[in-house]
């Protein structure tokens, strides 16, 4: 969903949707619109566009879409509502999980560079927890179990270990940059800037 100014606030789900389609404000105006990827360029439909439209997309192309079936009609789900009464803009943080961390390391070990299943990996503080290292972006890295016991409660320079890069805080939550390179989810990609997953590192 994305408020007035094409800001990506949250993902919902289809129920919410359509029941935000066919609502209307205290002007009798639509209070969303759908946005849909068409040849490169963003289109806006209403509700009653947008079931002609999936009329013809049932006919010609049923498969490459998600649909809602109900006793008179079909309609495909749209990827993309706006909100058009809404323009706060939604807080800009990542959360600090280790899903998150597992995708911004590319679930691969900071230290000696090989790539585990995530069962094979844990969190590692570069500064210790017992030294007064703290649950930050950048003092958490990916690190694989060997590594984590050369390491033990040193510093990796301490224990002759380097790390990759330096870790940092993303812009963007990596496990949704992971998600949209699923094709159906491609109209999303300009807009989403964060989600929220599980449960943040304290």
């Amino acid at each position: 969903m994305l408020n007035a100014n094409y800001v990506a606030l949250r993902v919902i789900d289809a129920r919410r949707a359509f029941s935000l389609l066919c609502k209307q404000s205290g002007r009798n105006q639509p209070r969303a619109e759908i946005v849909s990827l068409e040849d490169g360029r963003y289109v806006s439909y209403d509700f009653d566009d947008w079931r002609e439209l999936s009329d013809f997309r049932k006919e010609f192309e049923p498969a490459e879409h998600d649909w809602v079936r109900t006793v008179r009609f079909d309609i495909v789900v749209p990827r993309i509502v706006r909100v058009l009464t809404y323009s706060r803009l939604p807080k800009q943080e990542v959360k600090l999980n280790r899903r998150n961390i597992y995708a911004r390391d590319g679930s691969r070990c900071q230290y000696c560079g090989k790539r585990f299943a995530s069962s094979e990996l844990s969190l590692d503080h570069v500064v210790p927890r017992s030294r007064g290292g703290e649950n930050t972006w950048q003092n958490i890295v990916c690190c694989c179990v060997k590594c984590n016991v050369r390491k033990g409660g040193r510093t990796p320079e301490d224990a002759g270990l380097t790390l990759m890069r330096r870790p940092v805080k993303p812009r963007r939550s990596p496990v949704i940059r992971v998600k949209l390179s699923d094709s159906k989810y491609h109209s999303w990609r300009q807009f989403l800037d964060h989600a929220y997953w599980d449960v943040e590192l304290k």
